[in-house]
């Protein structure tokens, strides 16, 4: 009798448990199905694509700074005459590497 009364009691329990598995399995082979990898995959070239665009932006705008400054430099030179001191570098000696 106890057996039967404890049956009755844990049957719910167990067909829920039963429902939830088959449900999280559906679940988890539909996921497996879809196109998830290939979407991510697209995502991250198109990442990449644009990164690499930014990167050759960026290295554009420097070297037209970098020549743009060197025009300046030139112009001043040819402004301060041929007695000029040449631009050094100067070690200050305070660093302490």
């Amino acid at each position: 009798m106890a057996l039967h009364g404890l049956m009755v009691k844990a049957a719910p329990t167990v067909v829920t448990g039963l429902v939830g598995a088959v449900a999280f399995e559906g679940v988890r082979k539909g996921v497996a199905k879809a196109p998830l990898r290939a979407a991510t995959v697209t995502a991250t070239a198109w990442g990449m694509r644009v990164a690499r665009a930014v990167g050759r932006k960026a290295g554009a705008g420097v070297e037209h700074a970098r020549l743009g400054f060197a025009d300046v430099v030139a112009e001043a030179k040819e402004r301060a005459g041929e007695d000029a001191a040449h631009l050094t570098v100067v070690d200050s000696g305070d660093h302490d590497h």
